[in-house]
């Protein structure tokens, strides 16, 4: 499916729109937990909802800055905005997560990793945070959870159209518009968003490839996303989101001095088709195909230096069997191609997988439970079969229990494998098996969730240096155990949410480092044991007030536990002054306190801020 296709066959599914009966639904409920329509009191798992109301009350410049809010996940940057930025959740790898856009799977072949920091905020509706392995639903990459991201859609009948305007230090613009249109059957949402700003000085002084100038970043980026019911138990709904970008950068060129403006072009661009329908009641089957582009050129001594290009082609077929009520049977399967192509010689450069999964979800009086069976057939790693089995008690009317059990497996990326003086072709895939045990509590007063878990992960791979090279490795066997506490309320009249993470993400490797260290017992690198988010907003008429504070503890950034990376707090101011039931103007201080840290050795951090925004929301 070529990127051009999809746009024209979206507009020939969308006839003109006048404004007239109900648009089509769109569901609340939790899918990613279970690939199947969900109500959220009833998950057997740690969640985390993001919507577009918290996005904009948040004032988030990014995704990275809303998904650190999550309970067990911590980010690692290398320098600022638009610089690559990892994700850890629950002390598993920046790899072990999967990411989803409108139901396609996203990130690069090469490096396994997914650019959050160039996904634009301002075109996302939603986004699903499931903590915890799900591998029996998607296979390969979801050790540690899956993130599913919506792009923008309205539900609303009439048309919509929305703008942004923003400016903040260290010259930074942004706007963002689009247009959102339903009719009765049909709808579409289009919109557009830009940003620059000259950024900081990513590395820190004396650091290798150090340069004493700002590096500064820029993004384009464009989605439609679009549907239609052609008839009754049949709909179409196509999705695109492209995301352009400049990133600036210190570096050392090939001569192994400090590249003159080294900066890389990066593309990210993901486009989907699902169509569902429903031959007889009971049953309802969903057909999706995706392909995910990521490309990044580098330039540096004034030409160029590098490509890496992968594609990630997918189909799936899915059938929901509703077998009485409280009782859906799930079965399907999956198909993934990953192929590159890189400035750099590869040994392989294109793999296929199948997958073929089950699942049910049952429910009787306070019992719900559910249990998935999967088989993946990896034309490289042979097969992989995980399962999962979860259960949940309903307390009373505000009390409810769950427990849940699973395994997952992550393939080793094109890097780990091949990549020449890194790569390891001798690696085995990642697999892992965890617990978990969950209580959730709903009040008249807010609702507040708690959650203990203990993963074993196997084969773990990491990057260790050799020589003064970096390589890919297996650290034999890693054990993951921590905490989680969340709660949201209205209390004295001011709106809280609160999110605590505890992780002991610990090496138990038999092996040593070069210099003689043994890893057995030593942390696994940038997990940082203990982090704290507090979010209190308050609404006085047309006046809103907020702050929001995030700290965590030191972790250090090697896997011998050798350089120490201090632990930090940024405590940021926000305000909203809605003058108008369509305009507000927005203006937020983030890190008032200046703290200077850093998540990365030799990476530097954001000193402070301020923002300005102005938006407008058609009624």
């Amino acid at each position: 499916m070529h990127h051009s296709v999809l746009p024209a066959a979206l507009l020939c599914a969308l006839p003109s729109l006048a404004l007239a009966a109900d648009p089509l639904p769109m569901p609340s409920q939790l899918i990613t937990a279970s690939r199947t329509a969900q109500s959220l009191d009833r998950s057997l798992a740690a969640v985390t909802l993001i919507e577009r109301a918290d996005i904009e009350r948040l004032q988030a410049s990014s995704l990275p800055e809303l998904l650190q809010r999550v309970p067990g996940v911590t980010l690692a940057n290398n320098g600022g905005p638009g610089k690559t930025t990892s994700l850890f959740m629950r002390g598993s790898n920046s790899t072990h997560v999967l990411v989803l856009i409108d139901g396609i799977r996203v990130g690069s072949a090469t490096s396994g990793a997914v650019a959050l920091q160039d996904l634009p905020v301002e075109l996302i509706e939603r986004i699903e945070v499931v903590r915890g392995p799900r591998s029996s639903l998607y296979g390969s990459e979801a050790i540690g959870g899956v993130i599913h991201i919506f792009t923008r859609r309205q539900t609303e009948s009439g048309v919509r159209p929305f703008l942004a305007l923003g400016a903040a230090s260290r010259d930074t613009q942004s706007a963002s518009a689009g247009l959102s249109a339903s009719q009765g059957d049909r709808w579409f949402n289009l919109g557009v968003t830009t940003s620059d700003t000259n950024g900081i000085n990513a590395k820190s002084r004396g650091t290798s490839g150090y340069e004493d100038d700002l590096d500064g970043y820029r993004n384009r980026s464009v989605s439609l996303r679009a549907g239609q019911r052609l008839a009754e138990g049949f709909e179409l709904e196509g999705s695109f989101l492209q995301a352009d970008s400049r990133n600036h950068y210190d570096a050392l060129g090939r001569t192994g001095i400090s590249g003159r403006d080294a900066y890389a072009d990066g593309l990210q661009r993901v486009a989907g088709l699902t169509a569902r329908l429903q031959p007889f009641e009971p049953w309802q089957i969903t057909l999706r195909a995706g392909r995910n582009e990521d490309r990044s050129d580098a330039f540096q001594d004034a030409r160029f230096f590098s490509r890496f290009a992968s594609q990630r082609d997918t189909l799936s077929w899915q059938n929901d069997i509703q077998l009485a009520e409280g009782h859906l049977l799930v079965l399907g399967s999956d198909y993934l191609r990953d192929q590159i192509d890189s400035s750099t010689a590869y040994r392989e450069d294109r793999r296929d997988n199948h997958g073929y999964f089950a699942q049910y979800l049952g429910s009787y009086q306070r019992h719900d439970w559910q249990w998935a069976l999967r088989r993946d057939v990896d034309e490289q790693f042979g097969d992989h079969e995980t399962g999962s089995l979860a259960w949940g008690y309903t307390l009373n009317e505000d009390l409810r229990v769950y427990a849940s059990a699973g395994t997952a497996f992550k393939a080793p990326t094109f890097n780990q494998l091949y990549f020449p003086g890194f790569g390891n072709p001798l690696l085995d895939a990642e697999t892992s098996r965890s617990v978990e045990i969950g209580l959730v509590g709903q009040h008249d007063w807010g609702q507040w969730s708690a959650s203990v878990y203990r993963t074993q992960v196997e084969e773990l791979i990491a990057t260790v240096t050799v020589a003064g090279q970096s390589q890919a490795q297996g650290v034999d066997e890693a054990r993951l155990r921590g905490l989680e506490l969340s709660l949201s309320s209205h209390w004295l009249g001011w709106d809280w949410q609160a999110a605590y993470g505890f992780v002991e993400a610990e090496n138990r490797s038999s092996r040593r480092s070069r210099s003689g260290i043994a890893y057995h017992g030593k942390d696994l690198n940038r997990r940082p044991a203990h982090s704290l988010n507090l979010d209190l907003d308050r609404r006085f008429g047309a006046l809103t007030l907020g702050a929001g504070l995030h700290a965590q503890s030191h972790s250090y950034d090697d896997l011998e536990n050798q350089t120490r990376l201090s632990g930090f707090a940024t405590l940021d101011l926000r305000g909203e002054w809605q003058f108008n039931p369509q305009w507000r103007l927005q203006l937020k201080a983030a890190n008032l306190l200046n703290a200077d840290y850093q998540t990365a050795a030799g990476f530097e951090q954001p000193a402070q801020s301020l923002a300005l925004t102005l938006r407008y929301q058609a009624l």
